[in-house]
C-alpha cells in the first residue's frame, strides 16, 4: 500500500518501504520541478544584467534568506556549500590557525566521524581532544560528564542533536551551557536531527551549526550556520577580494543554483503540505508539529515491535522520549549485511554497517560489522513497519 503522501513523493509511488532515511530523504515533486524549471529557463551565474544571471543572483539569495527562517538566524550568519562534511572540515581548518598547543576539544561518542576527524586533526598541532562518552546500552549523553571534561584549556564542544546511529537526542541546550562556562564554543551537527525536529541555533546558543538539505527532503548540498561575531575572525582560504565577514569566505566557487531551487522547492512543500500555507518560519514551526504528529506513533509502534522481537538485539533509548525514530539493531547470528540483504528482497530499504558513527560501534562492540539501522520519517506508514516486521520474522 503506498504512502498516502505519494502524491507528493514520486518515489513513494512504487510502494517500497523506503526505512532507509537517515541516510537520506526522499524529495517531493516541489523540489524536483524547481530543478528542472531553473534548468529548463537558464542555467546561468549570478552577478550579470542579463535575466537569467539576475535569476541565478536572486535565487542564492533566496536560498540563504530562506535557509536562515529554517535555522533561525540571520542570512549573513548563513553559508551553502556542497555538504555539512565539506563545512565541518572548513572549519577545523579555520580553527587549527587559531587554536594553539594544550588547547582541549570534546567531541562526543554519539558523533558522525565528520564531526570527530576534523577535531582529531588538531592533535597534530598539541590540541588535545576528549571524548565524552556516553551512558549505555541507551546512548545517552549526560551533561553532568561533560562539565567533569571541561577545563579553562577547552576551546570546542562538539555534539550532534540527534544520533545517527541510536537515534538518542542530546541537550544541545545543557552542552553549550557547560561549553560556554569555560569560554569554550559549541560545534552542533544537526543533520539527522533537522527532518524531525526544526533547529533553532539562537535557543541551542551554539556558535557553529551544520545540517544537510538532502536529509530534509531536499538535493544533496550543506548548509552552516556560524555565529555574527565569530565570522570576521575566522581564517578561510578565500579569494583575497571576498570581504572577511561574508558567509563567502567558505563559499568558494559557483554555487549549485539548480540545488539551491530545489531546496527552496522542499520547503515550499514543508510550509505548504505540512505548514498550512504561513510564510516564513511560523509555516515551518507548524509544518514540523505536523511531522511530531505523524512520526509520534511510528516511532511508538516500531520501538515496541522491535524490542519485544524475539531474535533482535535493539540499542539506544528504549523509551519514545529523547528520540528519534531511527533503530539500530542485529539479529544474533545474522549477520547485518545479510539482514538488510534478505530485507532488500521484501521490498524493505534498511542500512548496515556503522554509518560513520564509528565511536558509538566501539563502545557497543559492533565494530567492524555494525548493526542494521532503520530509520523512519513523516511519509512512512504503519505499512511498512508491519513490512519491516514481517521481513525480519522471515530470516531464515
Amino acid at each position: 500500500m503506498n504512502s498516502p503522501f505519494a502524491s507528493s513523493f514520486p518515489a513513494l509511488r512504487s510502494g517500497f518501504s523506503y526505512l532507509d532515511n537517515a541516510a537520506g530523504a526522499q524529495v517531493p515533486s516541489h523540489c524536483i520541478d524547481a530543478i528542472t524549471r531553473l534548468l529548463t529557463t537558464g542555467s546561468c551565474n549570478v552577478g550579470q544584467p542579463y535575466a537569467a544571471s539576475k535569476e541565478a543572483t536572486t535565487l542564492k539569495a533566496r536560498a540563504r534568506a530562506e535557509t536562515a527562517e529554517f535555522l533561525h538566524c540571520q542570512p549573513e550568519e548563513v553559508m551553502l556549500g556542497p555538504s555539512a562534511t565539506a563545512f565541518t572540515f572548513q572549519v577545523g581548518r579555520a580553527l587549527s590557525r587559531l587554536f594553539k598547543a594544550g588547547d582541549e576539544v570534546v567531541i562526543s561518542e554519539l558523533e558522525h566521524e565528520s564531526n570527530a576527524a576534523p577535531w582529531r586533526a588538531l592533535e597534530a598541532q598539541g590540541v588535545k581532544v576528549k571524548t565524552w562518552r556516553a551512558r549505555w546500552p541507551e546512548g545517552r549523553l549526560e551533561a553532568s560528564d561533560l562539565r567533569a571534561l571541561v577545563t579553562p584549556r577547552t576551546r570546542l564542544v562538539a555534539v550532534t542533536a540527534a544520533a545517527n546511529s541510536v537515534g538518542s537526542t542530546p541537550d544541545v541546550v545543557a552542552a553549550a551551557e557547560v561549553a560556554h562556562g569555560v569560554g569554550a564554543w559549541v560545534f552542533v551537527d544537526a543533520v539527522h536531527s533537522s527532518p524531525h525536529h526544526l533547529p533553532d541555533v539562537k535557543a541551542w546558543g551554539a556558535d557553529f551549526v551544520v545540517f544537510s538539505p538532502y536529509k530534509v527532503f531536499g538535493p544533496h548540498l550543506g548548509c552552516l550556520y556560524v555565529r555574527r561575531e565569530l565570522l570576521a575572525g575566522l581564517p578561510a582560504d578565500k579569494l583575497w577580494f571576498i570581504p572577511d565577514d561574508s558567509p563567502q569566505k567558505f563559499e568558494p566557487g559557483t554555487a549549485n543554483h539548480e540545488g539551491w531551487a530545489g531546496w527552496l522547492g522542499s520547503l515550499r512543500y514543508l510550509r505548504e503540505e505540512l505548514g498550512g500555507g504561513q510564510p516564513g518560519r511560523e509555516g515551518l514551526v507548524r509544518a514540523f508539529q505536523r511531522i511530531e504528529e505523524l512520526e509520534r506513533p511510528l516511532l511508538e509502534a516500531t520501538l515496541e515491535r522491535l524490542s519485544k522481537h524475539p531474535r533482535v538485539t535493539l540499542y539506544g533509548p528504549k523509551e519514545p522520549t529523547g528520540r528519534v525514530a531511527t533503530f539500530c539493531f542485529n539479529v544474533p547470528g545474522v549477520p547485518p549485511r545479510a539482514v538488510a540483504e534478505h530485507l532488500a528482497g521484501q521490498d524493505v530499504g534498511v542500512a548496515a554497517g556503522h554509518y560513520y558513527a564509528t565511536l558509538a560501534a566501539e563502545a557497543l562492540g559492533l565494530m567492524p560489522d555494525g548493526a542494521v539501522r532503520a530509520s523512519l520519517l513523516h511519509y512512512n506508514t504503519q505499512a511498512d513497519v508491519d513490512r519491516l516486521m514481517a521481513g525480519l520474522d522471515s530470516l531464515p
